[in-house]
């Protein structure tokens, strides 16, 4: 008699490792949905003030050609301003971390950029530069920037010394040691700042859609709220919350395929 072939320890379906991982998150977010369509059930909130995720999920399939014309237009100023803020903050980076004069110089900027409110600017952007797409994308710029161009730094000057000394001693040039020995080794910081930046690069489109749009996920939310369409502004929302988490993955997907090295404890050895 043929033996049949040993199964996985412990027998039974397995679910693969990707699904484990993301299963008590899940489990967590479907907990959370059921406790509020059950709170605003049980204690019979009205849907104006606070829709239960049942009204929200119709509203958004009796709505959805509009929500996805609108979460569109929101997804192109965010790709628009994030793509923005990776070109400029890598080599602004690279500029402070190679000399301590520059970064005594640029930093106090960086900072008085970070320190004025948005929305007290976006008003600014739209008067001198028009009410076109371009004020949002600078405005979303603005908000993700300043994260990427920290984490780089902070990565860049964090390679150890003795990698400095070997590359001197090998006869590198600033270039060499900036670009084969320093930009190597702060990968994860760089990656660790892009997730930062692409989470936040949406909170700065709907910030400058809330000053002056006429589409995008934050122009639906405010003229929701003006006619009491809550569900469909709580949809707004969720789309947002899901594009949020699609680029932070998109990310992490793009460091895991290009640097399967950057999430473990040791950089790989640099070339000169």
């Amino acid at each position: 008699m043929q033996e049949r072939p040993a199964g996985p320890a412990g027998g039974g379906f397995r679910l693969p490792a990707a699904l484990r991982g993301a299963a008590p998150g899940l489990l967590a977010v479907i907990l959370l949905f059921l406790i509020w369509e059950a709170v605003c059930r049980l204690f019979g909130i009205r849907e104006f003030l606070l829709p239960t995720p049942s009204a929200i999920f119709s509203a958004s399939i009796a709505a959805w050609p509009l929500l996805l014309w609108h979460a569109w237009a929101t997804f192109l100023t965010v790709l628009w301003g994030f793509f923005a803020s990776v070109a400029i903050s890598l080599p602004l980076a690279m500029l402070i971390a190679s000399s301590p004069a520059v970064s005594a110089a640029i930093y106090p900027l960086l900072v008085i950029t970070q320190s004025i409110p948005k929305v007290a600017l976006a008003p600014i952007l739209i008067i001198a530069l028009g009410a076109n797409e371009l004020p949002r994308i600078i405005v979303t710029f603005l908000v993700a920037f300043f994260p990427l161009v920290v984490g780089t730094v902070a990565g860049l000057l964090a390679t150890p010394p003795e990698l400095i000394e070997l590359g001197r001693a090998c006869r590198a040039g600033r270039m060499q040691e900036l670009l084969r020995i320093r930009l190597p080794f702060a990968i994860p910081f760089v990656f660790g700042g892009l997730k930062v930046a692409a989470a936040l690069a949406v909170v700065g489109a709907v910030v400058a859609e809330f000053v002056g749009a006429d589409a995008g996920l934050g122009y639906l939310i405010q003229t929701s709220m003006a006619f009491f369409r809550t569900p469909l502004a709580f949809a707004a929302v969720v789309a947002l919350a899901i594009m949020g988490i699609l680029m932070f993955q998109a990310v992490s997907l793009t460091e895991r395929l290009l640097f399967p090295w950057s999430s473990g404890a040791e950089p790989p050895a640099p070339g000169i």
